[in-house]
This record gives C-alpha cells, sequence and structure tokens, in this order.
C-alpha cells in the first residue's frame, strides 16, 4: 500500500490531514518539520508528500528543492494558509500535483492525491 507522507507545523491540519488519507484506504505517516522528514527513512518510501508551505525551518519549497538536489522526484502537493502566485508557480514548474489554499476541500485534496499516485502506478 503506498504511504502518503504529510508535513506540517500545525497539529491540527496534520490529524485532520492524515485521518482524511486513512478514511480512503491509505497508509499516512506524519512529520512536524521538513527537516525530521529529511532525517527519516520515509524519504525513500513516500509515494506522495502533502508538505505546508510556511513552516518554521525548512519551508515546504526549499524542501522540494533539497529533494530534486538528491534526485528524489516524489510527487508533491503544497497546502497553506498563505497562497502566494509566485510560490504557487515555482512549485507547480518543479513539477507540484497541487497548490492548495487552507481551508482546503478534501476533495481537492484527494483529487491531487491520485493523481499524484496515478503517476506512481506501472
Amino acid at each position: 500500500m503506498p504511504t502518503i507522507t504529510i508535513i506540517d507545523d500545525d497539529d491540527e491540519v496534520r490529524v485532520a490531514t492524515e485521518n482524511l488519507i486513512q478514511s480512503y484506504g491509505l497508509e499516512a505517516k506524519t512529520f512536524t518539520s521538513a527537516e525530521a522528514f529529511l532525517e527519516s527513512p520515509m524519504v525513500c518510501r513516500t509515494a506522495c508528500l502533502i508538505t505546508d508551505v510556511q513552516m518554521p525551518g525548512m519551508s515546504g519549497i526549499d524542501l522540494q528543492c533539497a529533494l530534486r538536489a538528491r534526485g528524489c522526484t516524489v510527487p508533491m502537493i503544497f497546502i497553506t494558509a498563505f497562497p502566494e502566485e509566485r510560490l504557487r508557480k515555482r512549485a507547480e514548474a518543479a513539477g507540484a500535483f497541487g497548490f492548495l489554499s487552507k481551508p482546503f476541500e478534501a476533495a481537492s485534496l484527494m483529487s491531487c492525491v491520485d493523481k499524484a499516485l496515478a503517476q506512481n502506478s506501472p
């Protein structure tokens, strides 16, 4: 079963997103920071990554750059309370599967997840 990784420093958003992913029968793993994720074995085991854009320390955009620099092309979906057009364009140019504003609709997020997982299917 594919694992969806969720990175968000906001406990409520992280738990709610985890519950949503699990309610669709998918496995979810959560982290409170990009740094914690990068230090984990989940980097190589993640089928799709959902991350907040603005977090203390490394941002979601910086995480995307760090992963791409490592050659990791895991599909990424960004969520943010502060949507900025330039950040959306930057994330999408690097292959983001979604850039959603909080609060987002469950169906919108799951549509992005479905597209990301479909890309990884043989």
